[in-house]
């Protein structure tokens, strides 16, 4: 009963979400045909792309994310395979507070061919120390520490990629904390030779508070159900920090993480795709993350993941022109492009183009309509995600805020980043404090 009344509420939800396109599109309409104003007119035909593009972009998203989830239940060969040994690799600096439970949680994997390396990035508090408690060998299990000076998270991934044993290759971050069968579901994708990797989810652990709690459904409903309809096409345009993996040697076949630009994970995965590598995406296998709990560090964090994603794009810009010769990744590169750059800058001014049409013309009413119309995107987006990764429904009403309040936050922060990207500012790593959340 409570499936069948979760399954007509999104139903219902998008009637709704249909219904507000037609009205907005119609009073658009209105507006063009009476105004002689050209910038008026200008504006209305942007809107009207912008909204078509964003609607077309949540139905194809939602409807790949449906029929990948149905893919993957119809499945019915999921056998357990261990063949291959997995090297785990967690570079750290500075994470006394979180490496001990990240540990931990690792060596609890229920996959057993596992080798685990840390990489102590010079840190100059305790995480080395701590870190070397946990060493231990056996037959199929092992965890050693390894220590180089400090060079930055690219290279601590790539010194554990030149002391790796295994054949797989999982990138975890110092501060994530891992479900127990991560190891184990991801592995099995790879039994594809055209896989090069696998995205794991990324879930918020410390929801204790309004902004975390919105983090939360952003992860759940802009991350993970993003990569789960991209996953259909084997196309996942980024391998989260927190839990990747990777072929070892495709890996060694582009050179491993670039040091260039603050998005290397982004880089990589992109350099993967130019190859004719297929990237995929494992719902299930699920890194706990600690986000941000002041407005202060998450715009911090917004910002570097912009700038370090439009320097992976500015690298690879040469292939947004490959459209017939590598259509993959050119399609991923206009993506990107899109939900980076236009999105952002079109989502402001959208919202101060409507104030100035009600104002101008007084039809208010067509501003209150579309930004429910938006609301209702998301709301829909979300509870079908929850629905999707069994994550309380408590966290949908939540939406509502998210579209008018939190993605403008979050896309000031993110036209700041491309405008300081753009004139070279330069910036550092900003390393985000951790308060231990995960333990």
């Amino acid at each position: 009963m409570v499936k069948f009344f979760n399954t007509f509420l999104f139903l219902a939800i998008m009637a709704g979400g249909l219904w507000l396109t037609f009205f907005s599109v119609t009073n658009l309409e209105q507006i063009f045909v009476k105004t002689n104003n050209i910038f008026v007119s200008f504006g209305v035909i942007l809107i009207f792309v912008f909204t078509m593009f964003i609607i077309l972009r949540y139905l194809l998203l939602m409807f790949f994310s449906i029929l990948q989830t149905i893919q993957r239940t119809a499945d019915n060969d999921f056998t357990i395979y261990e063949k291959d040994k997995v090297t785990v690799i967690v570079p750290c600096y500075n994470e006394e507070d979180v490496i001990i439970p990240s540990l931990k949680s690792i060596i609890a994997q229920t996959y057993q061919n596992l080798e685990i390396l840390v990489i102590d990035d010079g840190s100059k508090d305790k995480t080395y120390d701590l870190a070397k408690k946990f060493e231990f060998s056996d037959k199929q299990r092992s965890l050693r520490v390894l220590s180089k000076t400090n060079g930055g998270k690219s290279r601590a991934l790539n010194y554990g990629l030149e002391h790796a044993k295994g054949k797989l290759i999982c990138c975890v971050d110092a501060d994530s904390k891992l479900d127990k069968h991560a190891m184990e579901l991801l592995v099995q994708h790879f039994k594809d030779p055209k896989i090069a990797a696998v995205a794991g989810s990324v879930n918020v652990v410390n929801t204790n508070t309004f902004l975390t709690k919105l983090q939360a459904l952003e992860y759940i409903q802009g991350l993970n159900m993003v990569k789960n309809g991209q996953a259909f096409l084997k196309l996942v345009n980024i391998i989260p920090g927190p839990l990747g993996m990777f072929r070892k040697e495709a890996m060694l076949e582009v050179g491993g993480y670039s040091h260039d630009t603050f998005a290397e994970d982004c880089d990589l995965t992109l350099t993967l795709i130019a190859k004719g590598y297929k990237i995929d995406f494992e719902p299930d296998a699920i890194a706990y993350t600690e986000a941000p709990e002041n407005l202060l560090d998450l715009l911090k964090q917004r910002y570097r993941w912009t700038r370090g994603i439009l320097q992976a794009i500015k690298k690879n810009r040469q292939y947004l022109w490959h459209i017939t010769k590598k259509p993959s990744i050119s399609f991923v590169m206009w993506y990107m492009l899109f939900e980076s750059i236009f999105w952002p800058f079109m989502q402001l001014w959208g919202d101060i183009f409507m104030i100035y049409l009600a104002l101008s013309t007084g039809m208010s009413q067509l501003l209150l309509f579309w930004w429910i119309l938006f609301t209702v995107l998301d709301v829909a987006g979300a509870i079908y995600c929850l629905l999707l990764t069994k994550e309380p429904l408590s966290l949908a009403p939540y939406a509502i805020i998210y579209r008018l309040v939190f993605i403008t936050v979050i896309n000031i922060a993110k036209i700041f980043a491309t405008i300081e990207e753009w004139f070279s500012i330069e910036m550092n790593w900003g390393k985000l404090e951790r308060k231990g959340r995960i333990g």
